[in-house]
């Protein structure tokens, strides 16, 4: 299975003279497409998460740059904010199994880096910090015990749907941080997808789901700070109306994000990019998980997707 790597773009055809429209011309296609895209019918599909409740949620170690083991956590707070999550997708129509939390893996609640599920094969997680090791373990568990019959254990480091993200025809595959560029392939093989590696440069977002999320099948939104020059080139020849997230959009993890095709279950505090997604169609729904952010995840992180 191809790997395709963040390349530099073929060379145009040479550039006639420059034509630049009027001020008033510019308003008016850019009030034209706002229209257009307000318009456009958004679909929304049934999904199917796995979840894990955050019982044993804290911030005992720093293993990226928004855990800081001195300022601590509420876990009550948690559990509240992680039960709205819940209750949203269940709101939404969609399906939410829950895997049972393990006793010394706070982590574990951030059900997306367990594993990766395309057509019903499961590429299991290995992960790149020692404290997060066994959930890997459970999660395969999991699987196995819910008739899932093939479970790959990697040889290949890869955190999940943290640097995995599926579209129709291609997935997303981050590196930089947690996942060793090899896992790319191994996952493509055995998914029997194509895998499209993306760089990431930003120790904040230090997953791919930190970073971008998937808005439907075939678009996506992120913020183009956090990949090198190829990627970000990458991204634009390949999704040229993508959603552009701001910096303060991504500085609360607005991006962490869930989508079902039409409504964006996101961070309340992302105020932006809800804007944005408006004006593009979609139904965010916003919710908060800022006590889940200070060990770095929010909506997407806390969200395995399962699919058949």
């Amino acid at each position: 299975m191809t790997v395709s790597p963040a390349m530099e773009p073929t060379s145009p055809l040479p550039p006639g003279p420059a034509m630049s429209p009027s001020p008033a011309a510019a308003a008016s296609l850019v009030s034209e497409a706002a229209t257009f895209l307000a318009s456009v019918e958004r679909v929304a599909t049934r999904r199917h998460y796995l979840m894990c409740r955050p019982e044993h949620f804290a911030v005992t170690y720093a293993i990226n740059p928004w855990m800081d083991p001195v300022v601590g956590v509420n876990r009550d707070r948690a559990i509240a904010q992680w039960e709205s999550l819940r209750a949203a997708y269940l709101g939404l129509g969609h399906q939410v199994s829950l895997i049972d939390p393990a006793e010394g893996l706070p982590d574990m609640v951030f059900a997306a880096n367990g594993a990766l599920v395309v057509g019903g094969r499961v590429y299991g997680a290995r992960f790149a910090h020692a404290q997060r090791a066994p959930e890997a373990a459970a999660y395969a568990g999991w699987f196995r015990g819910h008739g899932f019959t093939e479970v790959r254990e990697p040889a290949r480091v890869n955190e999940g749907e943290g640097d995995f993200l599926v579209l129709d025809e291609v997935i997303l595959a981050g590196t930089g941080f947690r996942t060793d560029v090899a896992a790319h392939r191994e996952a493509g093989d055995f998914l029997r997808r194509r895998v499209v590696t993306l760089q990431l440069v930003d120790p904040r977002f230090y997953h791919l789901d930190t970073a971008l999320f998937p808005l439907g099948g075939d678009n996506v939104a992120y913020y183009p700070e956090a990949f090198d020059g190829g990627s970000r080139r990458l991204l634009q020849r390949m999704y040229p109306d993508a959603v552009i997230a701001t910096a303060s959009d991504a500085a609360v993890l607005g991006l962490n994000a869930v989508s079902d095709g039409r409504n964006v279950v996101l961070d309340m505090e992302a105020a932006e990019l809800i804007k944005e997604l408006e004006c593009r169609g979609y139904h965010p729904v916003p919710v908060d998980l800022s006590e889940l952010r200070k060990a770095g995840g929010g909506p997407k992180c806390c969200t395995q997707e399962i699919r058949y």
